[in-house]
């Protein structure tokens, strides 16, 4: 889907210096396996579930109900980066413990937040895939010690950084030998404020020419508005993303981190069978697995 080129000069001058992460370097696209899941290509993925772990309850039953409903990847924080210091901060360690619970209990590889090169080592032992956030995108550190691990990593665009910014962070992962790297859109920081984020949904067909990463979309973070996911999603299906990041919660009104922007377990249903529609439509694989547990 999308012929995307490897004229990466055309887009932005001097744009040679993406050396690992540029096309004209690696003029097919990346396609990833985690676990027998591909990412890349002409597959579209669905990573799901809570912003934050809270429980062991809470996540169990959101990690069951997005896997029978089409997650092939379940998302939780055990560490999370908030504003402000009074915020839930995450349950480090044990938020880890009940991820890999889940993951057993499952069959779902993992996605988790890796926020300082002191948890790397530890948050590998529990993750199947490291995320670095928006806010971590220029931690050169964090980024270095990301490319010596031999985990595959989800690098978030910063709310305020530019695309070549982003692909520059990536050659930091790159660079240090990990090659199992992906992009994410999660929306930049502008003016308007009727929402969280603004979308740029703009980012995804620039960022297919220039590089041969593949590049999920955050329409949770890139909204702030449970209502306006299904619409995002959908979209950044037809642009050519090559996945989702979603948040869902099993009682959003009573999370403790991000429940206005994350969906029901019915909305998410719902989404995976637009999204089934959509992506027969547009000939693009949406990988969903038909699990149903007793």
């Amino acid at each position: 889907m999308g012929n995307f080129t490897c004229e990466t000069d055309a887009v932005f001058p001097g744009s040679n210096s993406y050396l690992k992460a540029g096309r004209h370097n690696h003029p097919e696209g990346t396609v990833l396996d985690i676990g027998g899941i591909k990412i890349g290509g002409n597959t579209f993925v669905i990573m799901a579930g809570p912003c934050a772990v809270e429980s062991e309850i809470q996540l169990l039953t959101t990690a069951r109900a997005v896997r029978e409903r089409g997650a092939n990847i379940l998302r939780g924080g055990a560490f999370k980066p908030r504003s402000s210091p009074y915020s839930f901060q995450g349950l480090e360690e044990e938020g880890l413990k009940l991820l890999r619970k889940a993951r057993i209990e499952y069959g779902i590889p993992v996605i988790t937040e890796v926020m300082d090169t002191r948890q790397v080592e530890m948050v590998c032992k529990y993750a199947d895939i490291l995320q670095i956030g928006s806010r971590n995108m220029q931690n050169f550190p964090l980024l270095k010690e990301a490319g010596q691990c031999r985990k595959p990593v989800l690098l978030k665009r910063g709310m305020n950084a530019t695309l070549d910014e982003l692909l520059l962070a990536s050659e930091y992962i790159l660079d240090g030998g990990n090659e199992e790297v992906m992009l994410c859109e999660r929306g930049i920081r502008s003016f308007e404020t009727s929402y969280r984020n603004t979308m740029d949904l703009n980012a995804i067909p620039v960022l297919k020419r220039l590089t041969h990463l593949p590049v999920i979309v955050d329409p949770s973070h890139g909204t702030g508005h449970a209502w306006m996911v299904p619409y995002l999603a959908k979209a950044a299906l037809a642009v050519g993303a090559d996945g989702l990041l979603v948040e869902v919660h099993y009682d959003p009104l009573n999370a403790m981190c991000d429940g206005p922007q994350s969906l029901s377990i019915e909305q998410f249903g719902s989404l995976i069978n637009e999204l089934k529609i959509l992506s027969c439509a547009l000939g693009k694989d949406l990988i969903v697995p038909e699990i149903s547990f007793i």
